[in-house]
């Protein structure tokens, strides 16, 4: 089993259904000895981003809404950039893997606008307690991948989970083609 770090996916198994993790793909923020935080990836949020954030919408990848990054701090928001410029490590942003990094939402607007190729925000995040994360992988709820820049500004969040599953090897990939409902299988 891969350790799960910092730009790791969850894949959730098709034994989660929870309500709130069902079929999702969480990318971890943080994971250490204090325990572990992430954003559910494709998950839509019920609340319109141009209500609670309404200079950032048009700043977004497609599609430009708020996304359920999980159901801790609901009222909070996580904002997920990459730099426009490789080079570039603009201000309010930190690298997470790769060129996905966090980006501080309270960073003035006009330093923004035009200094990133992809912006995600999310409502909230899923938190894991200091081994809690290790005893559900142990239980068989989550598969471990590493994340792809794509992932994390994915146009078609609906999608993701199969497409995710699909692309890990082995009898991990089978799982993509698990039927909506398994009693109509």
């Amino acid at each position: 089993m891969e350790s799960p770090q910092p730009g790791s996916l969850l894949i959730a198994t098709v034994d989660i259904s929870d309500g709130i993790f069902d079929r999702s793909i969480v990318l971890l923020l943080d994971a250490d000895e204090s325990g572990a935080l992430g954003v559910i990836l494709n998950k839509v949020s019920d609340v319109d981003l141009e209500e609670v954030l309404p200079r950032w919408q048009n700043l977004c990848s497609r599609p430009q809404v708020l996304f359920d990054g999980g159901p801790v701090s609901r009222n909070g928001a996580v904002c997920l950039a990459s730099p426009a410029e490789q080079s570039d490590e603009p201000p309010g942003w930190r690298a997470l893997f790769g060129d996905v990094g966090l980006l501080h939402l309270d960073t003035p607007i006009e330093l923004v606008d035009g200094a990133f190729k992809d912006l995600r925000i999310f409502a909230g995040y899923a938190g894991w307690e200091p081994g809690q994360l290790e005893a559900e992988l142990l239980r068989g709820s989550w598969y471990v991948a590493a994340a792809h820049h794509s992932d994390a500004f994915d146009p078609d969040p609906e999608t993701l989970w199969r497409r995710v599953l699909h692309r890990q090897l082995g009898d991990v990939a089978v799982y993509a083609t698990w039927p909506d409902d398994p009693e109509q299988n």
